[in-house]
């Protein structure tokens, strides 16, 4: 028997709260449907204390605390994991998988405080990067913990003060993650809100927040964006995406229906990496179709919580009904059989291109006579997140690769992972602003400071 769910609660000045406003939206079980909760909200004055105390933080975490940080979490990520499963319908075998980020945000933070990150002299001048000051990170619901841990590590890191707000979809796992910040992190230098739009939007307004990183939708990157703009202040945006995967005339069969599978179902097509356009070349279309159609309907599909679950259901009923309104537009196959209760989606192919990002396990496919008109497909949308290109000749899928514009594109690949620990995870166009990464994350809560003595490299006039 699972546990209950935890209450959930808010951080604020070292003093545990319950949020008080009602939202107005029932919380779902994904996979019966039934209400287990409301969703709500920090209380504005509430929100305007934190942004008070975090103003005033003076804490520093350095390398060590990061280590010891990463080191409370590890007993705690299974429960996260669990957590994070239940809120969002993702099966517990991905969740599990995407726990070690919880913990190795902190240790890879660390590593780069060591390696000296924040130091970049030149000769004798120099180059501090020195936190720019509090850090509002905001956390979509698909895959919270992980995006927490990723952003509120590297602030820290950096000496900022974090207030961390997570969507009120999934509020859980921020509990037990929020516990041991606060039983390690200087006082201010860590707070948990909760809430929705109207919390955002109170943080994201007040100009005492110095740097903002958010991972959500387009809409949602835009309002950061006009209330940043006018204090011309920092903000981190990846706002998913619609991404291409170009199957080459050579690619062999099985692989190019596995990568497609993958792609389409991975967190239940509830991230921003996952395959929206399928570009296939015409006179290969229907071999490869049936291959990915006989690739989904072997999914085993079925309660998140079962360790044996490859595809779960959707995070909540209204989600799951947008997706079936934008399927039910046009022309489609869906494969597989799913559970009559709870808020099942079965993996789904549409007839022809799909030019918005649905963020379910929905993918538009569109034809191709030549490789320049695969690539031409392929930049016809102004998203440029992620991109695929699947072949046997490595060297001409690269070529292909190479032309995409996206901020990463892989060839024969369909991990959810980076291809590399340390390249940036770059957003191009409509997909965000800014980048990413390992380094890149610590790097933006930063600004630098040059000092140095005038004159020693000096040119000087004859």
């Amino acid at each position: 028997m699972t546990a209950a769910l935890p209450p959930i609660t808010d951080l604020v000045d070292g003093d545990w709260g319950t949020p008080s406003v009602d939202l107005g939206v029932a919380l779902e079980d994904p996979a019966t449907g039934a209400e287990v909760a409301r969703a709500v909200a920090t209380s504005s004055e509430r929100i305007d204390r934190a942004l008070a105390v975090a103003d005033a933080a003076r804490g520093t975490v350095d390398a060590d605390l990061l280590d010891t940080i990463a080191n409370a979490l590890e007993p705690r990520l299974s429960h996260i994991a669990e957590l994070d499963a239940r809120a969002t319908g993702v099966p517990i075998g991905q969740t599990a998988l995407l726990g070690v980020i919880v913990a190795g945000s902190f240790r890879l933070a660390a590593a780069q405080l060591r390696a000296g990150a924040l130091r970049e002299d030149r000769d004798a001048v120099q180059v501090h990067r020195l936190p720019l000051g509090p850090a509002l990170c905001l956390v979509p619901w698909n895959a919270p913990a992980p995006m927490a841990a990723h952003k509120v590590a590297n602030a820290l890191a950096a000496g900022c003060p974090v207030i961390l707000k997570v969507s009120e979809l999934a509020p859980y796992s921020a509990v037990p993650f929020a516990q041991v910040l606060a039983e390690h992190v200087p006082d201010g230098m860590f707070q948990l809100v909760q809430g929705g739009a109207d919390a955002g939007a109170q943080l994201a307004a007040d100009p005492r927040i110095k740097a903002v990183s958010f991972t959500g939708g387009l809409a949602g990157g835009r309002s950061i964006a006009a209330a940043s703009a006018p204090l011309l202040r920092p903000a981190q945006l990846e706002l998913g995406g619609n991404n291409p995967l170009v199957v080459l005339p050579d690619a062999d069969t099985a692989t190019a229906a596995r990568i497609a599978a993958e792609l389409l179902t991975t967190l239940n097509g509830q991230w921003c990496r996952a395959l929206g356009r399928l570009i296939l070349p015409a006179a290969r279309a229907d071999e490869i179709r049936t291959a990915i159609g006989e690739q989904l309907r072997a999914l085993r599909i079925g309660d998140p919580l079962d360790p044996a679950t490859e595809f779960g259901p959707l995070v909540h009923s209204r989600h799951r009904d947008a997706v079936r309104a934008a399927i039910a537009r046009r022309g489609h196959t869906s494969y597989g059989t799913v559970p009559e209760t709870g808020n099942y989606l079965a993996p789904t192919l549409l007839d022809g291109d799909l030019t918005e990002e649905v963020f379910g396990p929905v993918a538009g496919v569109v034809t191709y006579e030549t490789v320049d008109e695969a690539i031409a497909l392929s930049n016809a949308l102004p998203y440029g997140l992620e991109g695929y290109v699947c072949g046997v000749d490595e060297g001409a899928a690269l070529a292909v690769a190479q032309q995409i514009r996206a901020g990463e594109v892989k060839v024969n690949g369909s991990s959810i992972m980076s291809l590399d620990l340390m390249t940036p995870r770059p957003a191009w166009g409509w997909s965000g602003l800014g980048e990413e990464g390992t380094a890149e994350t610590l790097r933006f809560f930063t600004g630098a400071r040059v000092v140095g003595v005038e004159g020693r490299f000096a040119l000087h006039r004859s």
